[in-house]
């Protein structure tokens, strides 16, 4: 057995195609089914069916798929201890959604521009079902999403944080400062709201529809930021994802609301397929969006990120 016939053996798994297969590695279809081959006669079983233009996986290609990703795995760290830690130079194809994209990333992307120049970072903004095909046709190598809690036997999770969803308004709005509110009440204001199709969106219509109440937004819009500068000018309300909106909460752009009757939250999760060898750049990432939710600062967490003279460590990663 050959550590190039488990990569292939994974590609396979992962594309369920030949043909895709040997185009991601830059073999020939035929070298990419010799190596199948020779890998099933030598671990006499069958590791894939074969239907039509597709493959799939029997029962002992998906024991086998675990065994060889562990097998690379180890590989890597191995080199890694007898080489010492390379600097990292592999792209990183990231898929997240827009709230996340401006709130979370900014300062993960600026750590790995200052610590790791040599990535090449490719992130994609979409809605989770949309981001979740492009992972399981590998063309992303993780998803960043927050949603409801999920999980697939195909996918690997490798991240899960609790996030409040929260009513904001203007700090000029008559429901600014004023505590036990109920959601009946918040309804005669107008409503800043993200599109139908964003999750958040999705968990307050159906909070709505519990109670058999309606909304019909003054604004709808995919736009987070959007969404935060209206709020500041106009005297409506939203309901988004607290990370969104903690730093206009805090510096007096935004207030949040004291609603009693209602508590929506979503989950950060990080998932990439269970396919896909895990890099060190992805392993770098997940330690960083983990970082991110800790309160004692994002920064700190890294002893070899240091703050100059004139810069403060928040005004660095603020």
């Amino acid at each position: 057995m050959e550590f190039r016939q488990l990569n292939t053996f994974i590609q396979v798994a992962q594309f369920q195609s030949f043909s895709k297969a040997a185009e991601s590695l830059g073999y020939s279809q035929s070298a990419v089914t010799v190596q199948i081959k020779l890998l099933e006669e030598e671990m006499h079983t069958r590791l894939f069916d074969r239907m039509g233009k597709r493959v799939m996986l029997t029962a002992r290609g998906e024991q086998f798929l675990d065994c060889a990703n562990s097998i690379l795995y180890e590989l890597e760290r191995t080199r890694r201890s007898m080489n010492g830690e390379r600097e990292l130079t592999h792209p990183l194809r990231i898929g997240t959604i827009e709230s996340l994209c401006f709130s979370k990333l900014p300062p993960i992307l600026r750590f790995f521009r200052e610590h790791y120049p040599k990535v090449f970072l490719q992130i994609v903004t979409a809605s989770p079902e949309e981001l979740i095909c492009l992972m399981e046709r590998n063309e992303l190598d993780l998803i960043y999403i927050l949603d409801a809690p999920r999980w697939n036997a195909d996918w690997c999770k490798a991240m899960e944080e609790q996030e409040r969803i929260v009513f904001v308004c203007s700090p000029s709005s008559p429901l600014a400062g004023r505590t036990g509110l109920t959601l009946p009440e918040l309804l005669t204001e107008p409503f800043f709201l993200t599109e139908k199709n964003a999750n958040y969106r999705q968990a307050f219509d159906q909070c709505l529809a519990g109670r058999k109440l309606c909304l019909s937004p003054l604004l709808e819009v995919s736009n987070t930021e959007f969404i935060v500068r209206m709020l500041e000018q106009n005297e409506g309300l939203s309901v988004l994802p607290y990370f969104a909106v903690q730093k206009d909460i805090e510096k007096g752009r935004l207030c949040m609301l004291d609603v009693t009757d209602v508590q929506i939250s979503m989950y950060r999760q990080i998932f990439y397929h269970k396919s896909k060898f895990r890099t060190r750049e992805m392993e770098e990432f997940i330690r960083l969006a983990a970082s991110s939710s800790v309160d004692s600062g994002f920064s700190r967490v890294y002893n070899k990120e240091e703050s100059t003279d004139d810069e403060t460590e928040d005004d660095r990663y603020e």
